[in-house]
């Protein structure tokens, strides 16, 4: 039973991380990356869909995307679903690719991109915080129901903390590595 209490908790943890990091993926840096068009939808055949469901995105340098629809008739479309989705991007379209140019980021916003990264890590500190608090309060109803011995529960809670400490300072180098990424010019 405590083993279990102890995965689920590590489970809950890894989880919070990947969140994390798939919500610092979506944050823009100065360079090219298709996934900033994730948010992005496009009108196909009446309802909407992905960018990526209706096209090949390919990030030929570090400043911007290329975007190829598998029909040329969604090239307006495509254009006009960026625009709309006010990322701050201007994509200009040829005969049959959509180029999506990354604008440089002023010292500004890069320090307000960090401001939000650092939110993003401290709500991904509460999340792992909530779980060590979830787990321990399994292991004391565990203890108070007799399933488990004082000693028993104690050692948990150390192994519970020491996995809190492990992800919190991973949360840590995930976000020094965005911020230094964010940064550079």
């Amino acid at each position: 039973m405590i083993e279990e209490i102890e995965l689920d908790a590590e489970d809950r943890m890894q989880k919070s991380i990947e969140a994390l990091k798939d919500d610092l993926s979506k944050v823009r840096t100065g360079r090219a990356h298709a996934s900033v068009l994730d948010p992005v939808t496009v009108e196909y055949y009446g309802s909407e869909v992905p960018l990526y469901q209706v096209a090949n995105m390919a990030v030929p340098d570090a400043r911007t995307i290329t975007i190829k629809p598998y029909e040329k008739d969604m090239i307006p479309k495509i254009e006009r679903a960026i625009h709309n989705a006010d990322l701050g991007l201007n994509p200009s379209a040829s005969s049959d690719v959509v180029r999506v140019p990354m604008p440089e980021l002023t010292e500004e916003r890069r320090k307000e991109l960090a401001k939000h990264v650092r939110q993003m890590g401290e709500g991904t500190r509460v999340a792992i915080r909530n779980v060590r608090r979830d787990a321990n309060q399994d292991l004391k109803k565990l203890e108070k129901d007799g399933d488990a011995g004082e000693d028993e529960v104690r050692r948990a809670e150390k192994e519970i903390q020491e996995l809190t400490d492990r992800y919190v300072a991973e949360v840590d180098a995930i976000l020094d590595a965005k911020e230094a990424d964010l940064m550079e010019v």
